[in-house]
């Protein structure tokens, strides 16, 4: 399983170096308690703001993404999660791990949308076993993979909620906590500070097409 920060970028722009290495620091903290209190799984490595996670099955997989997607949405000023899932054989060698399970895994992750979980269809049949629902968005092709593989989107994590997205650094926030909002064209837009509300002002199509 890959996990990684959506909008890491425009994050790291809009609050800088220091505030995003915070984020990862809690992001890390946040996996290691799932990771303790579902007993399984290991967290073995982190890249920038990408996560790795070795699982002991899919099933189990499931469940730490979706203790973890709950999780960050109950954190306050935290930015939402995309993950990507597979299941295969893997070859260790001096501690680290290899092999075309791990290449599917980040292809499959970099698919994702924020707050969103993709899967292959191992994992897929194991969310169904455990009442999961695991919708098909068919065949993809994926880079560096010669044969086309289907996806699927697991209903995990969080349902709806008064959660928005700030446009400028991306940070998930509560409207009841926001620093403010805007509006534009028509639309309602929620910052987690004045600066990212000062950056919208300043160009606001640009954010707003982002958006």
């Amino acid at each position: 399983m890959f996990v990684d920060v959506a909008g890491f970028t425009a994050l790291t722009e809009a609050h800088g170096d220091d505030a995003a290495a915070d984020l990862v620091d809690r992001l890390i903290a946040l996996i290691r308690q799932c990771l303790e209190r579902h007993r399984g799984g290991e967290l073995l490595e982190v890249v920038g703001d990408a996560a790795l996670i070795l699982c002991p099955e899919p099933g189990h997989a499931i469940q730490i993404i979706d203790a973890l997607l709950n999780g960050a949405a109950d954190e306050t000023h935290f930015p939402i999660l995309r993950a990507g899932l597979h299941h295969g054989w893997v070859t260790p060698r001096n501690g680290r791990y290899f092999g075309t399970t791990l290449n599917v895994t980040a292809r499959v992750a970099a698919r994702a949308r924020g707050g969103q979980v993709l899967c292959t269809a191992e994992v897929a049949a194991a969310a169904h076993r455990r009442g999961v629902a695991a919708r098909s968005l068919g065949l993809h092709e994926l880079r560096n993979l010669t044969e086309p593989v289907e996806l699927f989107e697991l209903c995990v994590g969080p349902a709806a909620d008064e959660a928005v997205i700030d446009p400028v650094c991306r940070m998930r926030i509560a409207r009841q906590i926001a620093a403010g909002s805007l509006r534009h064209a028509g639309r309602e837009y929620w910052f987690c500070s004045l600066g990212c509300a000062e950056s919208f002002a300043a160009r606001p199509d640009l954010y707003a097409a982002s958006a």
